[in-house]
């Protein structure tokens, strides 16, 4: 716990650490749940990382928790989390990432956010997000959202919300989703661990088509055991204890999927860090580049444009109310569309492609870059050109997106900080069912190289003596 104003308060506490305490009695879930609305209140007029605050509902729920006579079975219990606005949350509408995207208010939760109450977590709110959440950037015409780490920078996209809430201490962790890399961009921007399940793990069950079955839910934490009881929670699993893994051999490339485009020193740097603390962990770090075929980047950039007309004719919105950015991303789709640039047979041979790389050099995880340049300004690129918007996105973030199109399991975890101060991560990338062992390897670079789990200054209540 930290101290504020010479009280008490669970804001700064791990999820597991608030779980435990409340299945103890030695915390309320009503008092934990007040102590971050409080937080929210004070922090997100500077961040805009929430799109609706569930202050009296919250507390209300975490009363009902506090009234449990059982809490044993509740890994999450009285723990403040938060969702993407694109999720389903009973009584909620449902944002989309702007006004002209919303669809009228939810009579029943998503899967993963009836999963998350199940465990015993309080919804405090819904976290912002692009239009359609195409984007790798957070704002509308209503807010900028804003990166803790430094508030002139974009805390990535689309799950922007979801990481300025949890790098700030609004939430200790915040379920996400990703179409391109909408979790672990916004991990990487804002020094968190975020996970990308593989295809199928946990119900997607977004839009008309998960984005041509691109889309996953994930969680985005500030500890590798917050990532990892938040996955087993959405995956309707039982939180096990991660085991360290036995000596791997992981592939390490610098290579980006996107011809043109080079990683910055910084993250050059990250990715040499990595190979350190997997020969410090006891495993065998070996140069090897997946081959990106260019049909690869053509047509997954054609599917990310189709996925925004596909989302656009299937809700019934009108174009001419969306953003102009959003407007000509959903043109190009129907056109990409129609010309058969959008193919299952192309995804599903990438993804057979993607996992025979593991088997075909004789290695377990991949890793690389998180990112290629530190994260752009905060501005309003809701008003400014698709052109701008769509090039910055590529220049960025080109390491994602490969990895949704084949389907499987990254992981994106911190290992130090750029020159300039901002967080710095890497990408873990591994076949089908790898889960935990990505987490279990993320678990030792934290073990090794503990990170500073908030921004400086994040959250702010000033911490205990000891």
């Amino acid at each position: 716990m930290a101290v504020q104003d010479n009280m008490p308060t669970w804001v700064g506490a791990t999820a597991k650490q608030i779980a435990r305490a409340v299945r103890r009695g030695d915390a309320s879930a009503t008092q934990v749940v007040a102590d971050h609305l409080d937080h929210v209140d004070r922090t997100d007029r500077e961040l805009s990382a929430f799109r609706v605050v569930r202050g009296g509902e919250s507390i209300v729920e975490a009363e009902k928790v506090d009234e449990q006579d059982d809490l044993a079975n509740l890994p999450l219990a009285g723990v403040p989390v938060a969702v993407k606005e694109n999720t389903a949350v009973a009584g909620l509408p449902t944002w989309n990432g702007s006004e002209a995207a919303r669809t009228p208010v939810a009579e029943s939760d998503h899967e993963v956010v009836r999963r998350l109450r199940g465990a015993g977590a309080i919804i405090v709110g819904v976290t912002r997000m692009p239009e359609l959440g195409l984007f790798a950037f957070t704002d509308d015409e209503t807010a900028v959202t804003r990166n803790p780490w430094n508030t002139d920078r974009t805390p990535g996209g689309s799950s922007g919300g979801a990481a300025a809430a949890v790098a700030s201490g609004m939430v200790p962790i915040a379920q996400a989703n990703d179409g391109l890399g909408s979790i672990r961009i916004p991990a990487a921007c804002c020094g968190l661990v975020g996970l990308k399940p593989g295809r199928g793990v946990v119900p997607c069950q977004l839009g008309a088509n998960d984005w041509f079955g691109m889309t996953e839910h994930g969680i985005l934490a500030t500890t590798v055991a917050d990532a990892a009881v938040g996955f087993a929670v959405l995956a309707g699993r039982r939180p096990d204890k991660l085991v360290p893994p036995d000596r791997l051999r992981v592939a390490v490339s610098l290579r980006s999927p996107v011809s043109g485009v080079r990683p910055d020193q910084a993250n050059r740097d990250a990715v040499a860090a990595g190979s350190r603390l997997l020969a410090a962990a006891g495993h065998d770090a070996v140069s090897v580049d997946p081959v990106y075929p260019t049909s690869l980047g053509l047509r997954g950039i054609a599917t990310w444009f189709a996925s925004a007309a596909t989302e656009v004719a299937a809700a019934g919105l009108d174009p001419s109310t969306l953003q102009r950015r959003t407007r000509r991303h959903a043109a190009l789709g129907g056109w990409a569309e129609r010309r058969g640039l959008v193919q299952e047979k192309d995804r599903a041979a990438w993804r057979e492609r993607s996992i025979g790389f593991f088997s075909d050099h004789s290695v377990d995880l991949l890793l690389t870059p998180a990112l290629a340049s530190a994260p752009p300004a905060a501005l309003g690129w809701a008003a400014r050109s698709w052109q701008s918007n769509l090039l910055t996105c590529i220049r960025y973030a080109p390491y994602a997106g490969p990895w949704n199109i084949a389907g499987l399991p990254s992981l994106v975890v911190p290992v130090g900080l750029r020159p300039d101060g901002l967080p710095v991560g890497v990408q873990l990338v591994g076949p089908p069912g790898s889960e935990l062992l990505l987490l279990g390897v993320a678990g030792q670079f934290e073990l090794t190289a503990p990170w500073r789990r908030h921004a400086p200054g994040w959250p702010k209540v000033p911490t205990p003596a000891t």
